[in-house]
Parts: C-alpha cells; structure tokens; sequence
C-alpha cells in the first residue's frame, strides 16, 4: 500500500515539472520569435500573441511599482507555494491533489521567470469584438484551472459513497 503512495506522489511532482517545462517553454519561444508589444494573430478566435513583461501580478497590478515590489511579490508567491506543497502532500483526494498542482505549477512557472529579471513574461492576449481583457501566460492558465478544479471539487463534486 506505501508503494501506491509514492506511486501517487512522483506522479504529482513529474505533473508539476512538466506544468513549470511548458510554462518556460513557451516563455521563451515567445521572448525568441515575437516582438515587444506587437500583437500577432492566431488561428485560435479569441487569442492574440503579444508579448509583454510584467513586473507585477494579475492583470498588471503593481506593474512598474519597483524592484523592491518584484521581489516582494517573487518571496510571497515562493512562500505560497510552499504551503500549497504542504497542502498537496497533506491531500488524500487524488482530484483535489491535481488542482492544487495545477496551481502550484503555475506559481513556480512564474516564480522562476521573475527570478531573472524580476519581471513575468505575458504573451498570450485574451481579446474579443476589439475589447483587450489582459495578457497572460500558460503559468496563469494553469493557476486559474487549477483554481477551478479546487473549487468544483471542494463546493460542487459529491461523490457517491459520501
């Protein structure tokens, strides 16, 4: 039975690489073939490739605030995501345990992009009938699945033997 545990949890870590892989990944295929502010359509409806640098969090909040903000939000998001560790290996439901590594590979996505430079590479703009909405990553995808995963498992899913 402890085999099946550890089993488990290399699957989650290996999840977690592979999250954190793609998100740099594909920030640096966007740093090195797209130009700094130029919107390039896509084949998909609504999303653009557009690449910027953020130096703040979600949707621009704290942009442009300083270095000393950069590395404030990088040790707060490092210190979130340990606990989010802590909460995944605490975890016993398997469902829950990938939302939780959803989000945790996301933070670490951005986490070690801020470490460069103290700023997050966004490259993927959400736009639609010529309203731009925000510029985001896949770290930011993940985080914001994540978060819905965690919360349909948490207030919606029941399974059946409760």
């Amino acid at each position: 039975m402890a085999s099946k545990e550890v089993l488990s949890k290399i699957k989650v870590i290996v999840f977690i690489a592979v999250l954190i892989f793609l998100d740099l990944l594909t920030k640096n295929l966007a740093s090195n073939n797209l130009k700094y502010g130029l919107s390039n359509e896509t084949f998909f409806p609504f999303v653009d490739f557009l690449l910027i640098y953020n130096s703040g969090i979600a949707f621009g909040i704290f942009d442009g605030k300083g270095a000393y903000v950069s590395y404030f939000l990088l040790v707060l998001t490092f210190l979130i995501s340990i606990y989010l560790i802590w909460l995944i290996y605490n975890e016993e439901n398997f469902k829950k345990k990938i939302g939780l590594s959803f989000v945790t590979g996301g933070a670490f996505g951005n986490i070690f992009d801020r470490l460069v430079d103290g700023k997050v590479t966004d490259f993927l703009h959400l736009e639609i009938m010529n309203f731009s909405f925000f510029v985001f990553n896949l770290a930011d995808l993940f985080i914001t699945i994540g978060a819905i995963l965690i919360i349909y498992f948490e207030l919606i899913y029941k399974p059946n033997n409760d």
